[in-house]
């Protein structure tokens, strides 16, 4: 049987990376490299790291590779000359990508940036393994009704919602009583308001159990990852808000629960690895083997849950609410977030002004409609510029 779970395909799956040179992209590649007869790396997008694209692009030779920063566009084509690999540019060249044709594609770019080359590959009908919050996040029944709409297969790789879709009964979901998504509590969960007031970016992107970029470290650091979260597990599967729970996990090893109506409870477990998520929506419906550190529960010891601190961390109230008001209000949330977090990593603003700066901006939008595509752009726009306005 485990031979049958991990054979290689008769054909090579063909894969796309939309953020291949970020820590997603960089654990898909790795996997993709061990495995070599079962995938084939079609294209390739990063935001502006020329270097290790063009160093990509030569191990995996893929038909196209994307830069997002145009400023890259001429040294990149140098360093891919004689290889046969198209070069792309901008964000208009991320989206070609993302269109050409393939079997599979990892939406792995980091903030709204990936959402329309994420929406590319969906709208051509792809299995796209979703890393991406944002799309979810600022746009989830405009996605998901465009996900319904191609025929797209949509697969979650946070390593929340992985846990959950696999021991998820969607063919019962009326069993369900609750999901519950845990939290490491990220960096500063024992620290008060007065030290939190005081942490450096340094200290916030140094994330206790995960290996992740500044931006999502930060989040987790704020509990506004979790907030994000709980708006993504709304679209990505068929429960109300209040069967939505989120609970503080220190350890990690408990990726995220489903409890069902009878009392039973049922968790995936596992080591801290974003390879073990990658690696289930890479293969599935199969299996395939990874090097990921095997779970050694008796080293481990003990398991600790804890209520999380909406004093403390109000990123997450902020979120529950947003999502809870609906229309345009995780929009809103989302981009405020994006430009406090940047704010806070250039030393702009202290930690503890970045849900403040977030809350601000939802109070001087208030609610408002999301009714298509175009009322996105217009209404991320607006409150970005609310938010710059804040820190400047």
């Amino acid at each position: 049987m485990a031979e049958a779970l991990n054979r290689p395909a008769v054909h090579p799956k063909t894969v796309t990376l939309l953020g291949s040179t970020g820590s997603i992209g960089l654990s898909t590649l790795d996997l993709v490299a061990r495995n070599p007869e079962a995938y084939q790396v079609v294209a390739l997008t990063a935001r502006g790291n020329v270097e290790l694209l063009a160093q990509q692009a030569r191990q995996f030779r893929p038909r196209v590779v994307a830069i997002a920063d145009e400023t890259g566009y001429h040294a990149l084509k140098d360093a891919l000359a004689g290889t046969g690999v198209s070069v792309l540019a901008g964000p208009q060249g991320l989206i070609e990508a993302a269109s050409v044709h393939s079997d599979w594609v990892m939406a792995g770019i980091v903030g709204s940036a990936g959402l329309w080359p994420t929406l590319a590959a969906v709208r051509r009908g792809a299995t796209v393994a979703l890393a991406n919050k944002e799309c979810l996040v600022c746009a989830g029944e405009l996605f998901t009704r465009d996900v319904a709409k191609s025929g797209a297969t949509l697969l979650p790789v946070d390593s929340e919602h992985n846990a959950i879709f696999q021991v998820f009964d969607f063919d019962h979901a009326e069993r369900v009583e609750k999901i519950v998504l845990t939290a490491s509590g990220g960096p500063f969960r024992t620290f008060s308001r007065d030290e939190m007031a005081r942490v450096t970016p340094a200290q916030a992107v140094k994330h206790p159990n995960w290996s992740m970029g500044a931006k999502i470290s930060v989040d987790s650091a704020t509990l506004m990852n979790k907030g994000l979260e709980a708006i993504e597990a709304y679209h990505l599967f068929p429960v109300s808000v209040a069967q939505i729970e989120v609970l503080v996990h220190p350890q990690s090893v408990i990726h995220s629960m489903v409890q069902y109506v009878d009392g039973s409870v049922l968790a995936q477990l596992g080591s801290p690895d974003m390879r073990t998520p990658i690696a289930h929506a890479l293969a599935w419906p199969d299996r395939m083997s990874t090097p990921v550190n095997r779970l050694d529960l008796g080293q481990v010891g003990r398991l600790d849950f804890e209520a999380p601190d909406l004093g403390r961390f109000p990123a997450l109230r902020l979120a529950r609410e947003a999502l809870q008001s609906g229309g345009a209000a995780p929009t809103i949330l989302n981009a405020a977030n994006e430009v406090a977090v940047e704010g806070f990593l250039q030393e702009r603003a202290a930690f503890l002004e970045i849900p403040q700066i977030v809350q601000d901006v939802l109070d001087r939008m208030g609610s408002m409609p999301l009714r298509g595509w175009e009322d996105l752009e217009e209404i991320d726009r607006q409150a970005r510029s609310h938010a710059n306005a804040l820190l400047g």
